[in-house]
């Protein structure tokens, strides 16, 4: 197994994200969202605000039809696509996602979407993140730069084991999701865990408990999208991203409180965060 590194202040001031120097929005990348189903439109929202926390330039995200128009008041920044509901991408999804830097599949991605998700997945080459509902394309062909970030439960149906084998493990069973589908996986937990296909392994154990939260996973998904768009490395964009959520949690425990805090209140702590 390889050295475990431990994700801290001292590692991210080792290890900078790229910048844009005095490059305008393109510079930054741009992010397309993928999700939000009628009913959990929001966790596509969380993670589209969050990639453009992270520093991302331009976002594109997708909405019902019904909800388009809103969503376009909503998030003022995004140019708003039609989610399509027969199970293939349509053009203008597909061209959107041949233009972007980073492409974030799952965050509201309901069970009847599911047939989107791994079509979508096989189209894209950009570098993906999947998350939630988008986890059901963890296998598929497609981009060869992905992030993976599934939790406990999430990981056992990943891997076909029993949740209670992947929370004795979680070590373990980050390694060989990471080698099964050569991706990047971000095991979220109370310590979370993050593997490389080659090798690299570290852990995170800031934020609190607070971060265990509704819609706090669409956060982190989108902040990893937002750094892949920027240009880094999918394995530091994992860690970077890992760091800036749980921060953002601690320093949201010290300042409202250690429970009841609101995942759309983790994102608005990043932009600060990423002056180190």
């Amino acid at each position: 197994m390889s050295q475990m590194i431990q994700i801290d202040a001292g590692w991210v001031r080792d290890h900078r994200l790229p910048h844009p120097g005095d490059g305008g929005k393109e510079a930054r990348g741009r992010v397309l969202v993928v999700g939000g189903g009628v009913e959990l439109l929001g966790a596509a929202r969380l993670a589209a605000e969050a990639a453009l926390r992270a520093g991302a330039g331009k976002l594109q995200m997708t909405a019902p039809a019904q909800a388009m128009a809103a969503t376009s008041l909503v998030v003022p920044e995004a140019r708003v696509l039609g989610l399509p509901q027969n199970g293939q991408a349509d053009d203008a999804l597909v061209q959107a996602a041949g233009e972007a830097d980073a492409v974030l599949i799952g965050p509201g991605m309901e069970a009847d979407l599911e047939a989107l998700a791994k079509d979508l997945c096989q189209r894209v080459r950009a570098p993906l993140v999947l998350d939630a509902g988008g986890l059901v394309a963890a296998d598929c062909p497609g981009s060869e730069t992905r992030v993976l970030t599934p939790h406990a439960g999430e990981m056992a149906r990943l891997l076909e084991k029993d949740r209670r084998h992947i929370e004795a493990d979680p070590i373990g069973a980050a390694i060989q999701a990471s080698a099964r589908c050569s991706s990047v996986v971000v095991l979220k937990g109370a310590r979370t865990v993050i593997a490389a296909p080659d090798g690299r392994l570290a852990r995170y154990a800031g934020g609190g408990p607070g971060l265990g939260v509704s819609g706090s996973g669409d956060v982190l998904a989108g902040v990893i999208a937002g750094l892949l768009a920027r240009g880094a490395d999918p394995f530091e964009a994992a860690a970077w991203g890992v760091y800036l959520h749980g921060e953002a949690g601690r320093r949201l425990a010290e300042r409202v409180g250690v429970l009841g805090f609101l995942a759309r209140e983790i994102a608005p702590e990043i932009p600060r965060l990423l002056d180190v």
